[in-house]
C-alpha cells in the first residue's frame, strides 16, 4: 500500500500541462489530436476527449474548424482547455472566457497563463490577485482552482475506496 501511495505521489509531482511551444506546431488530424490531448491529461478524471466530442466544438464554434482536416497548435490549446474544464463549467461558459480571452489576449498568452497558474496550484503554491484588475485574470485563477480541487477530491475518494 505504501509502495502505491508513493508511486501516485510521484505521479502528482512529475505531471506537466505542455506549454504553449510543446504543442505540436504542425497540424494533427482528429484522430493524433484526441491521442495527443488524451495523452497529456492520462492522469485525470473526467478529462478524456473523443473525436466526436472535438467535432463538437468544432461546430459549436468553440474552436476554429480544421485547416486541411488538420488542427493547429491554438485549437489544441483550447482543446486542453476544454477538457480540463468540461466537468466544471458549461459550454455556454467555456465560449463566454473564449470570447473575453480572444477580445484581450492572443491564445499563446491565454494559454501560458492558464498553465502557470495551474502548475503554481496544482503543486500548491499560491496566487495572489489582490493588486489585480483584469477580472479575466481573476476568473482564470478561481477555474483552474476549481479544477485542481475537483481533481484532488477525487484522488482522495479513490485513496478512501482502496483502503476499505
Amino acid at each position: 500500500m505504501k509502495k502505491k501511495k508513493e508511486k501516485e505521489t510521484r505521479e502528482i509531482r512529475e505531471f506537466h500541462l505542455p506549454t504553449y511551444q510543446e504543442i505540436p506546431g504542425v497540424g494533427l488530424y482528429l484522430d493524433q489530436t484526441s491521442k495527443y490531448i488524451n495523452e497529456c491529461l492520462n492522469d485525470f478524471d473526467d478529462c478524456e476527449i473523443t473525436n466526436s466530442m472535438i467535432s463538437n466544438y468544432v461546430k459549436k464554434d468553440l474552436i476554429d474548424h480544421p485547416v486541411k482536416k488538420q488542427y493547429g497548435r491554438d485549437q489544441i490549446a483550447h482543446l486542453l482547455f476544454i477538457a480540463m474544464t468540461k466537468s466544471a463549467l458549461s459550454l455556454d461558459d467555456v465560449a463566454s472566457l473564449f470570447r473575453m480571452q480572444k477580445d484581450i489576449y492572443s491564445c499563446e498568452e491565454a494559454y501560458g497563463c492558464f498553465r502557470d497558474f495551474f502548475e503554481k496550484l496544482y503543486y500548491g503554491e499560491q496566487i495572489d490577485l489582490r493588486k489585480e484588475v483584469k477580472i479575466e485574470k481573476i476568473l482564470l485563477r478561481d477555474i483552474v482552482s476549481l479544477i485542481v480541487q475537483n481533481e484532488a477530491l477525487h484522488r482522495r475518494l479513490k485513496e478512501v475506496t482502496v483502503i476499505k
